[in-house]
C-alpha cells in the first residue's frame, strides 16, 4: 500500500492516495485500509490499482461512500479513481472500492480528522505532588482545551483555572500540556484534550488517579504483620510448652514422694505387728522392688539387720 502524497497548489491541498491490490490479497473476501488524516478542507483523488500481476480479469469495479453507491472519475487498464471534494465534516467517512471477478477483492479509505497522540495508560502521582498530561498532533489545530469530568459533563479547565492548581502550556503550535499542582484526592478523575480542526476537533482522554504516600508500602506492611503474627504464635506456643513440662515434673515429683513415703511407713519391725498381720503382709524384699525411693531401702535394709536371729 503507497503511502498518501501531498501536493500544495495556489488554492488549496489536494491529496493523492493510491492503494495497490496485489496478488497476495486476491483471497476471496480480502480487504485493505488507509486511514487518511485531513486538518482542513481539500480534493482528494482515491485510486485502487490492480497488479500487473493479478490473475482478476475485466473485473466489474463498484465504489461505495458507506452503503452509497457512487461513480469513479476516471479509469485506466487496471486502476480506478474518485476524486472526492471535501468542503466540511460531512464529506469525511469511509470510501470502499470493490472488485468482482471470479474472487473478490476491496479496499477501504477512511477520511478523518487528525487524532491525537498521547500516553494511554492512566497518570499515576501522589498526594501533594505534581500531573502533567501531554497532548500532541502531526498538524497545527486552530486551538486547544482542556476538560476535566464534572459527573457527566465535561467542565472547560480554562473557564476554571487557577494559576496555583492549574497550568496550561503550549511548546509548539502542535503541543499541549496540562499540570495539576498540589494534588489532591479530589483531583481524581477523567481529563480530556481537544483539538480543533477546521473539519471538526479530535479528543483524547487521560485517567488521574492519586495516591497517599503510604500505598505503596501497603503489601509490605501486610507482609510485615503476618510476619509478625506467626512469629508471635511460635514464641507463645515455645512458653506454654515450657510452663507444661515444668508442671507435669513437679506432679511426677510429688507422685514419687508420695509414694517413697507409703512404702517406708510398710516397713514395720514386724515383732509390732500381730502374727496374722505379718502373713498378710508381703515379704520385706519386696519393698525394695517396690519402693523406689533410696530413704525407703535404707531403712528397709536396716529392720532386716535388726530383726536377724543371732548367730551366737
Amino acid at each position: 500500500m503507497d503511502t498518501a502524497m501531498t501536493t500544495q497548489d495556489s488554492s488549496q491541498t489536494r491529496v493523492n492516495s493510491v492503494t495497490k491490490m496485489q496478488a497476495g490479497h486476491e483471497s476471496s473476501g480480502a480487504s485493505l485500509e488507509k486511514n487518511i488524516s485531513l486538518p482542513s478542507p481539500t480534493k482528494v483523488d482515491l485510486t485502487c490499482k490492480l497488479d500487473e500481476n493479478s490473475n482478476l480479469k475485466n473485473p466489474q469495479v463498484t465504489w461505495k461512500k458507506g452503503s452509497e453507491t457512487i461513480s469513479h472519475t476516471s479509469k485506466t487498464q487496471n486502476s480506478w479513481t474518485i476524486q472526492v471534494t471535501v468542503s466540511d465534516s460531512s464529506q469525511l467517512g469511509s470510501y470502499t472500492c470493490i472488485l468482482k471477478a471470479e474472487k473478490e477483492i476491496s479496499a477501504t479509505f477512511h477520511l478523518q480528522v487528525p487524532k491525537l497522540e498521547g500516553k494511554e495508560k492512566a497518570v499515576i502521582t501522589y498526594l501533594g505532588d505534581k500531573a502533567v498530561m501531554v497532548c500532541k498532533t502531526e498538524y497545527n489545530p486552530k486551538g486547544w482545551t482542556w476538560y476535566m469530568t464534572n459527573g457527566t459533563e465535561l467542565a472547560p479547565i480554562d473557564k476554571i483555572l487557577h494559576t496555583d492548581k492549574f497550568q496550561i502550556k503550549r511548546p509548539s503550535a502542535n503541543v499541549n500540556r496540562l499540570e495539576i499542582l498540589k494534588l489532591t484526592k479530589e483531583d481524581r478523575g477523567v481529563y480530556w484534550c481537544e483539538a480543533a480542526f477546521e473539519l471538526g476537533n479530535s479528543r483524547m482522554s487521560f485517567e488521574l488517579k492519586v495516591l497517599s504516600i503510604a500505598a505503596p508500602l501497603k503489601p509490605f506492611i501486610a507482609i510485615v504483620a503476618e510476619v509478625a503474627v506467626l512469629v508471635t504464635t511460635i514464641v507463645l506456643y515455645e512458653i506454654y510448652s515450657k510452663k507444661k513440662g515444668k508442671g507435669r515434673k513437679k506432679e511426677f515429683d510429688q507422685i514419687e514422694q508420695l509414694v517413697g513415703t507409703r512404702c517406708c511407713r510398710s516397713a514395720e519391725p514386724r515383732s509390732a505387728q500381730s502374727p496374722a498381720t505379718r502373713e498378710r503382709r508381703p515379704h520385706r524384699d519386696q519393698f525394695i522392688l517396690i519402693c523406689g525411693n533410696e530413704s525407703a531401702k535404707g531403712i528397709v535394709g536396716a529392720l532386716k539387720s535388726e530383726t536377724a536371729p543371732s548367730t551366737n
